[in-house]
């Protein structure tokens, strides 16, 4: 998380970015701030535009129009610069099958002209944090593809970068690589490493960002810490009860003042609102009234997953 001893400052400044492929706008006129120390994360299902930025911001493909800055270096007047101190973790690993795992690490370090002892106390360093210094003189097409994201890892943070770009950096791993890797940017990022990062799982997300963009269809639908996105989602709170024998009738659940949608799986029932307290307390007024049982009643706040559907149009309530 941020920093708060650091100076704010901004790393990234994005300003109506867009990008279209023929007629298909694949980012549309996209504005947003990453500033220095924080995890920034990019949010959205698949083809909503978060690959296609990255892309953009480290200089893969240009903008049709709009402009962006990394460290004050716009990506098209100054791109070699705005891409000096930058590493990219893709989600394709897209490491050098034939050569070890040594020896990648150690080519990506010489490009980026790491002095020799630098780089290998580093590598030696980042291997063994990743569990990959006992593979070290494996060939890279011997290794899974968890280790190859670890690898991939490994090899971008040898450039020593000040800002790190991940894009979708767990996805289709072992829950072992996916964990290590999490813990990873964590400790990263507590050492003062910029960190934007690309995903669509939405526990990653909130456990680890400071801050998230949702962006949806090439547009950004919402910004903000993740605590004050499911905060402003109020509609997506919800009692949910687990009732003893039997339960109420569903229409006289629904009557309860407050309660703007109920929904039943089974033996467990959530009741939306916006008051959950008072919901709950009517409920168990309710119960008793009837001569019926609780067994479980809980106030239920809404997830980011939560907050994702509502905002992407795949669960919102109206």
């Amino acid at each position: 998380m941020i920093n708060e001893a650091a100076e704010i400052e901004t790393v990234i400044k994005v300003n109506g970015l867009t990008r279209r492929f023929g007629n298909l706008t694949a980012v549309d006129d996209i504005s947003f701030q990453v500033v220095r120390g924080e995890i920034f994360g990019f949010l959205g299902p698949n083809g909503a535009g978060k690959t296609t930025t990255v892309r953009m911001l480290t200089g893969v493909i240009e903008p049709t129009i709009g402009s962006a800055t990394i460290q004050g270096y716009d990506i098209r007047k100054a791109s070699i610069l705005s891409r000096e101190h930058i590493a990219v973790v893709p989600e394709q690993a897209n490491v050098y099958l034939d050569l070890s795992v040594w020896r990648n690490l150690m080519l990506m370090a010489e490009l980026y002209g790491i002095p020799r002892d630098r780089r290998v106390s580093s590598g030696e360093r980042l291997l063994e944090a990743l569990g990959l210094l006992k593979r070290k003189d494996s060939k890279a097409r011997e290794l899974s593809k968890g280790l190859k994201q670890r690898l991939m890892l490994c090899a971008a943070l040898v450039t020593e970068p000040e800002v790190l770009f991940l894009d979708e950096p767990t996805s289709g791993l072992d829950v072992q690589s996916a964990r290590l890797i999490r813990k990873i940017v964590r400790e990263l990022n507590a050492d003062g490493l910029t960190i934007f990062i690309t995903t669509h799982n939405m526990v990653e997300a909130g456990d680890i960002c400071s801050r998230v963009a949702i962006i949806d269809k090439g547009v950004i639908v919402a910004i903000d810490t993740p605590g004050n996105l499911r905060s402003m989602v109020r509609k997506r709170q919800y009692v949910e009860a687990v009732f003893r024998e039997h339960a109420p009738p569903q229409e006289k659940m629904e009557s309860i003042p407050g309660v703007i949608r109920l929904e039943s799986d089974q033996e467990v029932f959530r009741l939306y609102t916006e008051a959950p307290g008072s919901v709950a307390t009517l409920l168990g007024v309710l119960t008793d009234s009837l001569g019926l049982e609780l067994e479980q009643l809980n106030t239920r706040k809404p997830s980011l997953e939560d907050v994702f559907l509502y905002y992407t149009g795949d669960g919102g309530i109206e």
